[in-house]
């Protein structure tokens, strides 16, 4: 009886034990698995994609943003420069008609003896060469908005009835000579020897002389003292 009470004793003693058997991986789990794999690889893919996508069309955008602004910078540009080319044409067709005013006038009271022009004369080729300060400078040109130093000397003398010759090299052997210590309100200055003169223009007082200088001065008054004239001759 004890032997079989300890038999049961030792029976209950012992631990259960229970065997779980894990599924096993069949060729159809494996391939869900990788088509989960897939799928999740492509879903990155895919995100990855349209984040590029919406940064580039964020760059697009900035960009086209910019390209209006600057179309905008540009028209606005050109429009300041047609507005700034019609008044500079309308500026010169103003002096234009100023010009043929007085030249009409100088004409029209100027003298037409070469030999004793009116007393008025130098003031009237003053005026002439004053009125063309800022026009420009171009070898052979004639006016009336282009001159080169001879042509512009020619021009206003002719204003009064004097008829120079063409070029620098006969205007500097015309009238008489006059030392440069007594020249006078529209004397011919000359630079260069006499009868083989290279420049010319006319001495408006102060120590200041009125030329067409050169393409980058173009019609405008220098000092004297700064370019020293090799002679001068009075023809009025």
């Amino acid at each position: 009886m004890a032997a079989a009470g300890a038999s049961a004793s030792a029976s209950a003693a012992e631990p259960v034990t229970q065997t779980i058997e894990l599924p096993t991986l069949t060729a159809d789990m494996s391939a869900q698995v990788a088509q989960s794999a897939a799928a999740t690889q492509q879903a990155a893919a895919n995100y990855e994609l349209r984040a590029e996508r919406d940064a580039a069309a964020a760059k697009a955008a900035a960009e086209a943003k910019k390209d209006l602004a600057e179309a905008k910078k540009k028209a606005e540009a050109k429009k300041k420069a047609a507005e700034a080319a019609r008044k500079a044409a309308a500026e010169r067709a103003n002096r234009s008609s100023e010009r043929a005013t007085l030249s009409a006038s100088t004409s029209a009271s100027a003298s037409t003896s070469v030999s004793a022009p009116s007393s008025g004369s130098v003031a009237t080729v003053i005026a002439f060469l004053k009125a063309q300060v800022g026009d420009a400078y171009v070898m052979g040109a004639t006016g009336p908005n282009a001159w080169d130093c001879s042509s512009l000397v020619q021009a206003a003398y002719k204003q009064v009835g004097v008829d120079l010759p063409r070029v620098s090299q006969d205007q500097s052997m015309s009238g008489t000579d006059v030392p440069l210590s007594s020249v006078q309100v529209g004397d011919i200055l000359y630079w260069g020897g006499k009868g083989s003169a290279y420049h010319v223009g006319v001495y408006i007082g102060n120590g200041q002389y009125l030329d067409a200088a050169n393409p980058s001065k173009g019609v405008v008054i220098q000092d004297l003292s700064g370019y020293p004239a090799s002679g001068a001759v009075r023809v009025l």
